[in-house]
């Protein structure tokens, strides 16, 4: 293991010296910065391609070595508390990183197309570095205190991302209900990682489970205890992970960028929770509620998420719903025990909604260039159709990431999902039921949302119901601001007359393209490492929770073991289709999504009011946005009200009558000091005189 032990602290060295780097242009170079924009992709990207490379080599050591490798140094030593930093590298370590790179360095590209005329750019990308440094040391940290300090990185950098657009109410209002809505969670997770100290006396990930199985076994603590303790530590992974009831952030977390969405709200920092809970599934394991917990949080989450991204109209948003059921599916697997089936499907995911999340910004971006910001009409599904005609090449990638997530060979999802599938019938009828539903519905809302945006005829009409029929550049005839229809209109007069000439969409420029077809490869192909009847030659094993890769191992397919394998697959892939076909007969090519519930009346037979309200049920989110509006944000501001009025009048009465009292009291002392001793003395007879007639009388 030299390489790892002389280069891995590499790997999240790189994209922070680069944020670093593109932090000091932007403060010192402010004036120079529009021409720096090229060094600064330059500088972002390579970094991150040498961790990549990096990452690889570290895993392909960790395929022909088979060890694991972890290197500590004392950080603070107080009496019997010693705090180490440090990194662990073991095979789940090396495929996360291999993951976040790989993602990494297609978004950065990615990027540079998507925002190059953005003011901000170097600061956008000044943010991604230091959130993939900070990402990168969260998956090699060796111990719960050095993944919590990175933990609380990563959401900062979120913060700063999805806030990007700061000068936005939507964007300012969704970064900082993303930063309260974790902060509940990482308060539970702190209260974890330190009830797993008090009981154990580690924070490290290797000595954790040897200490719990030593005191559960000999009776020294108990096991309620330490099940409150595990739940509470869940809650990091459920607010980071966007699971129930900490769900609410994630999909208002698309006002920021869309590379933003498809790096972190696709593919990494909402896989963290995933990470951390597979990394403490042997603790987990010991404590049968807590996994329970898992297992039920997860199913109910990937059913919420896939019911409710049926009827949403913003693209972006339905495919956040998407990501929240996928992750409930993470979750079910690893409460189940499942931990190679949830790992795989965290790989086949992350490349699948990236490229979905990327291909849907080439579609807003295009859109944009004609109508300007607009998210209503931008990101509307209403106002697309017929994209595929105009937009080939993201059409073909958004269909192929659509086809993986709705489970359909050989596309990587369908074997990760299928997988989790068997083990949950396997496990608990009852939980198979659910996970085959949901996943019905994900093949449905998936096609659904690709034939609303590709097939049919375009739908757009914008600036008073002008409809687009014409052609022009991305970036042509426009301005950085990305002027809207009246403005295109009146600056160009070849364009006609407003009412007979408007714009298409058009494909998107080649730093957007290539990153499309490079995260198209691993969402067709990865789904082969998972393949049965491969196992022999790539196995995920379960038990010691890494992956092994057998180079003896033979080649060749036997016809018996294809045969049973197709067999086998033959419910989950009659599952997809018939959510497919469902949603082909549902959305012609020129139809809009069901009407919302006032084209209703009770009138109607019940079919068709059940549809309505199913329908107005999942377009507003389940009600529960609403929910918490009314329990917590309205009730702490209700409260802050109330107790602003009582320090107003009782607190501030108190100290403001004390300084009152205290100046009228020198006020009026002060003219008792004549500085005449007659009139001293005078007074001080009084006094006395005054004082011996009470005591006469009393």
């Amino acid at each position: 293991m030299e390489l790892i032990s002389r280069s891995v602290w590499l790997i999240p060295s790189f994209p922070l010296l680069a944020s670093l780097s593109s932090g000091f242009i932007s403060f010192s170079l402010p004036s120079g910065i529009r021409n720096l924009r090229r060094l600064c992709l330059f500088i972002n990207v390579l970094s991150l391609i040498i961790a990549m490379f990096i990452s690889f080599s570290i895993f392909w050591e960790q395929i022909t070595g088979d060890s694991i490798h972890r290197y500590l140094w004392s950080w603070v030593i107080s009496g019997n508390i010693i705090l180490r930093m440090g990194y662990l590298i073991d095979p789940l370590t090396s495929i996360m990183s291999i993951l976040v790179t790989t993602v990494g360095v297609m978004v950065m590209i990615y990027s540079n197309g998507y925002m190059f005329y953005d003011r901000g750019y170097v600061r956008f990308f000044c943010y991604l570095g230091l959130f993939t440094a900070s990402m990168l040391g969260l998956i090699l940290s060796p111990n719960l205190i050095q993944i919590y300090i990175f933990w609380e990185l990563v959401g900062m950098c979120s913060y700063l991302l999805i806030g990007f657009w700061f000068t936005r109410p939507g964007v300012a209002n969704a970064c900082q209900k993303a930063f309260v809505t974790n902060r509940v969670g990482d308060f539970g997770l702190l209260s974890g990682i330190l009830g797993f100290y008090w009981i154990t006396g580690s924070f490290e990930f290797q000595d954790l489970p040897k200490q719990l199985f030593y005191l559960l076994g000999c009776d020294r603590i108990n096991i309620t205890t330490a099940t409150v303790f595990g739940i509470l530590f869940f809650l990091g992974p459920i607010a980071k992970s966007a699971q129930i009831p900490l769900h609410v952030w994630l999909p208002d977390a698309m006002e920021g960028p869309t590379p933003v969405s498809a790096l972190i709200h696709a593919a990494t920092m909402v896989a963290a929770g995933i990470f951390l809970v597979a990394r403490m599934l042997p603790v987990f394991q010991m404590l049968p509620l807590v996994m329970d917990t898992i297992s039920w949080i997860g199913v109910i989450t990937a059913l919420l998420g896939a019911s409710i991204a049926m009827a949403q109209k913003d693209l972006k948003k339905g495919l956040a719903y998407s990501t929240i059921s996928q992750l409930g599916y993470m979750m079910l697997s690893l409460g189940i025990g499942s931990y190679k089936a949830g790992l795989f499907h965290l790989i086949t995911h992350a490349y699948s909604k990236a490229l979905l999340f990327l291909g849907a910004g080439s579609v807003i971006h295009s859109i944009e260039s004609i109508v300007g910001y607009h998210p209503d009409k931008s990101q509307n599904m209403n106002f697309m159709g017929g994209l595929r005609k105009h937009m080939p090449i993201t059409a073909f990638t958004f269909l192929s990431g659509t086809l993986s997530l709705c489970g359909i060979p050989p596309f990587a999802c369908f074997w990760s999902k299928d997988e989790i599938l068997v083990d949950s019938w396997i496990y608990s009828p009852l939980l198979g039921l659910i996970a085959s539903s949901t996943a019905a519905l994900t093949a449905y809302y998936m096609f659904r949302m690709y034939l609303l945006t590709f097939e049919g005829e375009f739908r757009g009409r914008f600036s008073g119901g002008y409809q687009i029929v014409s052609h022009i550049s991305i970036w042509g005839g426009l301005t950085s601001d990305r002027e809207g229809p009246e403005e295109i209109h009146n600056s160009c007069p070849s364009y006609g007359t407003r009412s007979k000439y408007t714009l298409y969409p058009e494909e998107s420029d080649t730093t957007m393209l290539l990153p499309l077809i490079g995260l198209t490869i691993p969402t067709i192909f990865a789904g082969i490492l998972g393949i049965d009847y491969y196992r022999e030659h790539i196995l995920f094993d379960s038990l010691s929770y890494w992956f092994h890769l057998s180079l003896n191992s033979p080649n060749k397919v036997h016809s018996e073991t294809f045969i049973t394998f197709l067999s086998d697959a033959v419910p989950s892939i009659s599952i997809a289709s018939f959510g497919i076909l469902t949603a082909s007969s549902s959305h012609e090519s020129n139809s809009f999504p069901i009407p919302k519930s006032k084209e209703f009346r009770f009138v109607h037979v019940v079919p068709k009011y059940v549809s309505a309200y199913f329908h107005n049920w999942s377009y507003y989110r389940g009600y529960i946005d609403g929910l918490y509006d009314l329990l917590f944000v309205k009730n702490s501001r209700f409260l802050a009200k109330y107790f602003s009025i009582i320090d107003q009048w009782i607190f501030d009465g108190i100290i403001n009558g004390t300084s009152i009292l205290s100046l009228f009291g020198g006020e009026g002392l002060k003219h008792m000091e004549g500085g005449l001793l007659s009139s001293y003395l005078f007074f001080l007879v009084s006094c006395m005189f005054l004082s011996s007639l009470y005591s006469y009388i009393i």
